[in-house]
């Protein structure tokens, strides 16, 4: 079982993809609480999670959202779920929760299934600054 740093929630995330690097990115700006740790899907943390829970990484393959209770929140949900905790206004977006998840994913997988087409794709996993890199496992 993976222990996280108390009171952390991991993000795991696309390290090669352009749009989920961006979005770390304005996720670590906007953590005022400091609430988030992160790790690539394709690091060992990321691996062991994966193989953890059993995640279909062919259905599942851009963000996750694990917890400290070891709850794992994926997709569309997870997204919503990080930006609830982010403060206002992208907050707001939480609301979004009501929507069912297959409605929501639907998009979701829309947008993932092009994020590289649109937004490009990198050799490597981002590697983080010296300054950043206390946010982030393995």
């Amino acid at each position: 079982m993976i222990i996280l740093p108390a009171n952390k929630e991991l993000i795991l995330f696309d390290g090669v993809c352009n749009l989920c690097n961006t979005s770390i990115k304005y996720v670590i700006k906007h953590d005022k609480q400091n609430r988030f740790v992160f790790a690539a899907l394709q690091s060992d943390i990321g691996k062991s999670v994966i193989e953890e829970h059993g995640i279909d990484t062919t259905k599942i393959d851009s963000i996750l959202l694990h917890t400290p209770n070891n709850k794992i929140y994926y997709k569309s949900t997870a997204a919503l779920k990080i930006a609830s905790k982010l403060g206002f206004p992208i907050s707001i977006m939480s609301i979004f929760l009501i929507v069912p998840s297959f409605i929501r994913n639907w998009v979701y997988d829309f947008i993932a299934k092009n994020r590289y087409k649109w937004f490009g794709k990198k050799e490597s996993c981002m590697i983080p600054t010296p300054e950043l890199s206390s946010k982030f496992l393995d």
